[in-house]
């Protein structure tokens, strides 16, 4: 039988019908919704997109005119599009890449958690901040999961962060305890990446 994109007046009525039971129960749902806080978020997993999306946060937030702090905690040794465009606007945003490139390139454990300490106390800095609406450690996971900070007192730091303050951690493997109090937390699925089919990283996709 051939498709048709004609509408029925029966058809037209259901779907009108239908999608106004739908919005009285959304809009019961957001009435229901009356609290406001600072979150805890943490984009972790093996699939890309976790600074990428911390990233559109950051740039959503300095739409409305607020300050985003971002300190990256393994970036650094290489200079990135992202940084570019947000150092044009040095009134909403600090942007600071404080790594020294990955674990496998720098070979120095004693210098990693150096440079790591410095980051986290950007960070920290940043949240005791009221300038900041939001504060992004980018990469703070990694250096967790080579036991560079102490766990226990990441979740202390941020656990401190004023009621209104918004807080990104990025990264893979999530530590356990992070994920058990952070507010939002979304996993990025690696389904298909081009780097393993031999494509190495280019300009304004990975940097």
């Amino acid at each position: 039988m051939e498709k048709t994109d004609t509408v029925t007046e029966a058809e037209a009525e259901r779907h009108t019908a239908k999608m106004k039971k739908v919005q009285a129960a959304q809009r019961r749902k957001i009435a229901a919704k009356t609290i406001e806080k600072g979150l805890l978020m943490v984009h972790t997993g093996a699939g890309k997109g976790k600074t990428t999306a911390a990233l559109g946060l950051a740039i959503r937030m300095m739409g409305h005119g607020r300050k985003v702090g971002i300190v990256q905690f393994i970036k650094g040794a290489m200079s990135t599009g992202e940084k570019v465009v947000l150092d044009a606007f040095p009134d909403l945003v600090e942007f600071k890449p404080m790594g020294e490139g990955f674990t496998w390139d720098t070979q120095d454990r004693a210098r990693d958690i150096e440079v790591t300490r410095a980051a986290w106390d950007e960070v920290k800095r940043m949240i005791a901040d009221p300038a900041y609406s939001m504060v992004i450690a980018d990469e703070l996971n990694i250096v967790l999961r080579y036991d560079y900070l102490p766990v226990d007192e990441v979740l202390d730091g941020l656990a401190a962060r004023p009621a209104m303050k918004h807080v990104v951690v990025t990264g893979r493997n999530a530590p356990a305890e992070l994920l058990e109090v952070a507010d939002l937390v979304t996993e990025m699925a690696q389904v298909k990446h081009p780097f393993r089919a031999g494509v190495k990283a280019q300009a304004g996709i990975e940097f």
